[in-house]
């Protein structure tokens, strides 16, 4: 019956299919002329010496151990404390928990900008001094919600009766946690994870305004660089940072963790 509805769809007419053709391009343009320009030849310099002077430059090396670093810690971060938060909101009977629902999706749409200068300016009263550990807090800051928006929907579509029947077997509350709700929110914590890290790592403006000297990452090294002018080699960089973005992106989508939420959600 499926098959059959789905033939009988109308198609979308022509136009239609320009503007998408149009809108991938314009995304897509810009992104294949980076690539291109980093296999680029020049004197003495041959298609894959720019990633290998990239490979061989402690500072921009320094920087992508930094980025790795806060975006392991801050998504290990956030996903603990999102997950938290999410089993809390969709759990919990308590007063404010509506309100609380509605402030953990402020990072969704408040403008980073905004977002950046309310972080540096409670940095600045609390008198923390601005390094990777700032960044660390901020970019869990920001993160927390997409972690609290993605284990959430795996929640509104998680039966109750489980921790019922668990309850009824004379389980604790915290066996309830660990072995059933855990374990069953376990692809929706991988997808957190993965989700978050992307967003730390390829994060500019936050990081921008709230790192430290010598605290550089990966994208604020590459602005740095971009000041003195586009070479092969920035589109070297770039590209590595877009091919380990898309690796990380496609292990995500590939990964049971969107596959068993949106299953969820449609069952």
């Amino acid at each position: 019956m499926k098959k059959k509805d789905e033939r009988r769809r109308p198609r979308p007419p022509n136009f239609v299919r320009f503007v998408l053709v149009g809108i991938l391009l314009a995304l897509y343009i810009p992104l294949i002329c980076v690539v291109v320009g980093a296999f680029r030849q020049t004197e003495g310099m041959g298609a894959f010496n720019w990633f290998k002077e990239v490979l061989q430059d402690e500072t921009l090396l320094e920087a992508l151990w930094n980025s790795i670093v806060v975006g392991f810690c801050a998504s290990l971060g956030a996903t603990v404390l999102g997950a938290g938060a999410a089993i809390a909101i969709h759990r919990g009977r308590f007063w404010g928990r509506p309100l609380l629902e509605i402030l953990s999706y402020v990072s969704l749409v408040l403008p980073e900008i905004v977002f950046a200068l309310a972080l540096l300016s409670w940095f600045f009263v609390l008198n923390v001094s601005l390094g990777l550990s700032t960044v660390i807090m901020a970019h869990i800051t920001f993160s927390i919600s997409y972690v609290i928006l993605t284990i959430g929907s795996r929640l509104a579509s998680f039966d109750p009766s489980l921790d019922d029947a668990a309850r009824d077997l004379g389980a604790s509350e915290w066996q309830v946690l660990w072995k059933i709700t855990i374990p069953i929110l376990g692809p929706s914590l991988l997808a957190s994870f993965l989700l978050s890290f992307l967003l730390s790592f390829d994060d500019f403006l936050i990081t921008f305004f709230v790192n430290g000297v010598g605290s550089d990452t990966l994208p604020v090294k590459l602005y740095a660089f971009m000041k003195i002018g586009i070479t092969p080699k920035l589109n070297a960089l770039a590209t590595m940072m877009w091919a380990l973005t898309a690796v990380l992106l496609f292990v995500s989508f590939r990964s049971p963790a969107f596959k068993g939420t949106l299953k969820g959600d449609v069952e």
